[in-house]
């Protein structure tokens, strides 16, 4: 399989020229480990999430060699459960610091492997990954709930929480999919999956109930939106619904409803969920507010507390800057990028019985 080509060099005129995108690029790559593990910043944890979302933006900059070798890390590091720890000390293995396994953390590498092989058509990569993400997707919807929700994290002891979380399961069902994708390459019918997903997907998009309440946060508004549990009229209406609350124009996204800091984060992620339900004119005004919290060599500040005039918390992250990156990459038609938030030829697994469908808008 040939590897697609870019429409266009990683550029979107007032956001990003090719160069600083390029001193993005090489910001995240310096901060790889020579093992492939991509910390928050140099010296900083690595979680599996982000670590997958900087691999991602790697390959956007056709860095594909450092992206392979940060999933060949997930694959060596792997538990004999499928799952990952939730953080490891500057990035080494050695150090787990939080020992809780996360379903999130543990789905996400599945959307990056899939993004990775069409970004590449790199079949040894597919290959050798397969086993990995298989082990990993078992984990993850062994914490699944009766709702379809996915619980949230097995604790230390190995105990599951069952108490999920709405971005979470959201950005899980984003990575179910991309699992379904690759075992349809790899010629392994996972029927069991079908079902998981489209429960997972129904319960995002329709039973918020079955979720703790995070609606402070500007994730749980978007997310559904971004991972494709919710589109078309429906994904308009819930983005405009909130626009205000989270929305500080000319500066960003707000983490939190009730706190005046925007982050890069989230930001980002708006734009994507944008681009993905058509709205690009306001993806690209959202990401332009983002020149703020750049500096001259291509990093990101994680956010800006504008009622202080002060960038916080004090630190640059290869998330934040992926997540541009990525931003980016789906808004100027990079086609491994497109197809895995864009979701349009991802399977979305089999639709629940449920009565809800009957009175759901």
């Amino acid at each position: 399989m040939a590897s697609p080509e870019r429409p266009g060099p990683l550029a979107l005129p007032g956001v990003l020229t090719a160069e600083e995108a390029g001193a993005t690029a090489a910001w995240i790559a310096r901060q790889q480990r020579p093992d492939g593990a991509i910390p928050w910043f140099d010296g900083h944890h690595l979680d599996p999430w982000d670590h997958v979302e900087a691999a991602m933006a790697l390959d956007t900059a056709g860095e594909h060699d450092r992206a392979a070798a940060a999933y060949d890390w997930l694959a060596k590091h792997q538990n004999p459960d499928g799952s990952w720890y939730a953080a490891y000390a500057a990035g080494d293995p050695r150090r787990p610091t939080d020992l809780g396994r996360e379903s999130n953390f543990c789905a996400y590498p599945a959307v990056g492997v899939l993004h990775h092989y069409l970004t590449t058509g790199d079949e040894a990569f597919r290959r050798r990954m397969w086993p990995v993400v298989r082990a990993a997707v078992a984990f993850v919807l062994d914490l699944q709930r009766e709702g379809g929700q996915l619980g949230w994290r097995r604790d230390a002891a190995g105990r599951p929480v069952p108490d999920a979380l709405l971005t979470g399961s959201a950005s899980g069902y984003q990575a179910l999919r991309c699992a379904l994708a690759l075992a349809e390459r790899a010629g392994d019918a996972q029927p069991d999956w079908e079902v998981a997903t489209g429960r997972l997907g129904h319960a995002v998009a329709h039973h918020e109930e079955l979720f703790l309440d995070k609606s402070r946060y500007s994730m749980d508004w978007y997310y559904p939106v971004l991972a494709g549990a919710v589109r078309g009229e429906a994904a308009a209406l819930r983005l405009a619904a909130r626009w205000d609350e989270f929305v500080v124009p000319g500066l960003g996204v707000r983490c939190v409803r009730e706190n005046q800091w925007v982050t890069g984060g989230e930001s980002a992620e708006l734009a994507l969920a944008l681009w993905a339900v058509g709205q690009e004119e306001r993806a690209v005004e959202v990401l332009r507010a983002l020149g703020r919290l750049r500096t001259p060599d291509g990093r990101y500040w994680t956010g800006y507390v504008y009622a202080d005039d002060a960038f916080w918390p004090v630190e640059h992250t290869t998330w934040t800057a992926g997540s541009v990156l990525l931003a980016v990459a789906a808004l100027t038609g990079d086609p491994a990028t497109t197809a895995v938030f864009g979701g349009h030829d991802l399977p979305a697994g089999l639709d629940p019985d449920c009565r809800c469908l009957a009175t759901d808008s």
